[in-house]
């Protein structure tokens, strides 16, 4: 149905419809996906925004129709447990807790030191400080992480005592986890 004019389209037709494909439709399934993020529906059906609201420290009364017991809110680092003892939570970041997934995601299948999965998170583009509380809340054993390494370079290659140890200080393994992994290997 395109108009032609002298055997070709008018420009504005074919440029009209790419910018709708490539401008207005992601635009219009950003904003409804979006959108449907800050809606959640009660239990009638109806929808409604919800608004986060920040806990307080204070105990307030909630009163409902069988009973009318005050009901103590927990302190923005407390959560209730299920028999009403209140816990503290964790105050990590968001950024924190991923850099400590992202480093049991690494240690998952492949051995590091402290410093070398620290170095590593930082090359995931985590700060100093969160790659640093990543490798420290990892739950790594760094002496058993120096024997894995050892034991993944002796299926590689051949190395004397000496030259491992050095091979496994290379890789930011302290002296005493780097003599620790060469004597798990028997070397």
């Amino acid at each position: 149905m395109d108009q032609v004019v002298q055997g070709k389209k008018k420009w504005y037709l074919r440029w009209y419809m790419w910018i709708v494909y490539v401008v207005a439709i992601p635009i219009v399934i950003g904003s409804i996906g979006g959108a449907s993020e800050s809606v959640s529906s009660n239990t009638n059906g109806s929808s409604h925004n919800t608004v986060a609201q920040e806990p307080t420290t204070e105990n307030t009364q909630v009163t409902t129709e069988n009973e009318s017991a005050p009901i103590a809110t927990p302190a923005p680092n407390q959560v209730k447990s299920t028999d009403n003892q209140i816990l503290p939570t964790s105050n990590e970041t968001v950024s924190q807790k991923n850099a400590v997934k992202k480093a049991k995601g690494y240690l998952s299948y492949s051995a590091f030191s402290h410093d070398g999965l620290v170095v590593q998170l930082e090359y995931e583009q985590f700060s100093h400080a969160d790659a640093v509380y990543g490798a420290d809340n990892s739950g790594a054993n760094w002496n058993e992480q120096a024997a894995k390494k050892a034991k993944q370079y002796m299926e590689q290659s051949a190395f004397s005592r000496g030259s491992l140890i050095t091979q496994l200080k290379y890789e930011k393994f302290t002296q005493e986890q780097a003599e620790y992994g060469a004597n798990a290997v028997g070397l």
